[in-house]
């Protein structure tokens, strides 16, 4: 959305208020009065308006396409139940790529906070730079200060996965150039690139894919083939997937992934 998007007329706010339900299936309140720069009152103003024509239901604290069967983002705590085996071994995966006097961007989400747990075993580790908008990760990673160097973004504190986003979260990120970044996200598709559920966290993940000589896409088996709502990047954009056995295409989808040039490896 341009930042001018408090100067939206109501008529045209409402219109992209739709389009964004009609994408991701699921909206919110508090994210739609950041996005538009509006109350929240004015939001729920709108998404009444909208009901009365438009098919979707207003739930608790935002509203629904009518019949959507969309996956709704969870909060972090439980994520962390979902393959936390799986997700355990792609940290150490991913942790094995990091070296001495490495410096690194670490994405939100609990697969990127599993690499941290990862790192933070590496006792050889040292002289590492380590730059998150993950409240988490940072305070996980806390203890291998001084042989880590943890630089948090800034930004505005996102409670559900405890992230730190628009506005002010990017400027860092701007004066930044690091060797390594992983990124997690929502989807992982061989056409349709690097996907995730919610936006104000998509715009930070391509601003750190940006920012990295090297990217890296740690990601569960379950996130093969699916595509959500923001493209953090094509598949072309990475150069690394660390990932988990199985998914519902198989051997096939990582095929597909390689033959874009993504080195796979399967944790």
């Amino acid at each position: 959305m341009p930042h001018d998007a408090e100067q939206l007329p109501a008529a045209l706010r409402r219109e992209r208020i739709i389009a964004l339900i009609a994408a991701s299936g699921f909206v919110r309140v508090a994210e739609l009065s950041r996005e538009f720069g509006v109350s929240e009152v004015t939001v729920r103003s709108d998404l009444d308006a909208i009901e009365r024509e438009h098919p979707i239901d207003r739930v608790h604290g935002g509203a629904v396409m009518r019949g959507s069967t969309v996956r709704r983002e969870e909060p972090f705590e439980a994520a962390l139940a979902s393959a936390a085996e799986e997700k355990r071994r792609i940290g150490v995966a991913a942790a094995a790529l990091v070296t001495s006097g490495s410096s690194i961007l670490l994405d939100v989400g609990t697969t990127p906070a599993a690499v941290a747990a990862a790192l933070l075993e590496r006792d050889e580790l040292d002289d590492v730079v380590v730059v998150t908008n993950s409240l988490t990760t940072a305070l996980a990673l806390e203890p291998a200060i001084p042989r880590f160097t943890v630089v948090v973004t800034g930004g505005t504190l996102r409670p559900l996965q405890h992230s730190l986003v628009a506005p002010y979260a990017s400027q860092l990120l701007d004066e930044l150039h690091v060797d390594l970044a992983f990124l997690g996200g929502t989807g992982v598709h061989p056409e349709r690139g690097v996907t995730n559920v919610n936006l104000a966290e998509t715009e930070l993940k391509r601003r750190m894919l940006l920012a990295a000589d090297r990217a890296v896409i740690v990601a569960d088996a379950s996130k093969l083939g699916v595509v959500d709502l923001g493209r953090i990047g094509r598949i072309e954009e990475f150069d690394v997937l660390v990932t988990s056995p199985g998914g519902p295409d198989g051997r096939d989808g990582l095929d597909g992934l390689a033959e874009r040039g993504l080195e796979v490896v399967v944790a």
